[in-house]
């Protein structure tokens, strides 16, 4: 029997000017078979030199860069390379970052203090069409939703489980964090996933989120979004 063989690793670059934390982000990705560090760069100009030709498939950047800022830097980075996921990386939980990362093209936002705890699985998620985000940041998107519009009620379309897994994807929860809440497996909740993506005419977590909260995901709000 042909044994299978294991994933190809994910290729991923860092963007950030604080040596230390770079360094510690290097060594901890060096640790892990599931992805491969093509490259670390202090600033925003030398990432827009150099990523270009590495052609990696998800980066971490910093939001506080000399310079070019990260925002600016991840605006640049995908008009150059579309298909680049991006993770911001940051100690900041203000709400106009967050939102003016998310319009310059990133997918995901996570609090340098949680990095430990979730950076590989976020690279994971990422890279497979996710939006993880540290759990502070997730509610603050979840809070300005709230006060734009209340929840719709036409939702009917849903079953019960799969309004659940809807509302917690919409909070920010990890995948397996709601595999795990619900009490299901990982497969059971990627059919749920389909399902609800099926059902409401959307393809990614954040066009989900957007008809969970009652927003038209094809109409620009705040911040451009």
């Amino acid at each position: 029997m042909q044994t299978k063989a294991p994933p190809a690793p994910i290729t991923i670059v860092i963007v950030e000017d604080d040596e230390e934390t770079r360094e510690g982000l290097t060594e901890l990705l060096a640790g892990e078979t599931r992805v491969d560090c093509a490259g670390a760069f202090a600033t925003g100009e030398a990432a827009l030199r150099e990523i270009p030709r590495l052609k990696p498939e998800v980066a971490l950047v910093d939001i506080n860069l000399p310079g070019m800022d990260g925002i600016e830097c991840v605006g640049r980075l995908k008009k150059l390379l579309p298909k680049l996921q991006v993770l911001m990386l940051t100690k900041y939980e203000e709400s106009d970052l967050i939102f003016n990362s998310l319009r310059a093209g990133a997918s995901g936002y996570l609090l340098k203090k949680m990095l430990t705890v979730e950076l590989i699985s976020a690279i994971e998620q990422v890279h497979a069409g996710g939006s993880p985000m540290t759990m502070p940041i997730a509610r603050k998107v979840v809070e300005h939703f709230n006060q734009l519009k209340p929840p719709p009620a036409g939702l009917q379309k849903l079953t019960a489980r799969e309004q659940e897994v809807l509302a917690l994807l919409a909070q920010g929860f990890l995948y397996k964090e709601i595999s795990d809440r619900l009490g299901i497996s990982y497969h059971t909740f990627r059919n749920h996933q389909r399902a609800i993506y099926d059902k409401l005419h959307v393809h990614s977590r954040t066009e989900a989120t957007a008809k969970y909260f009652g927003r038209d995901s094809h109409q620009p709000g705040p911040f451009g979004l």
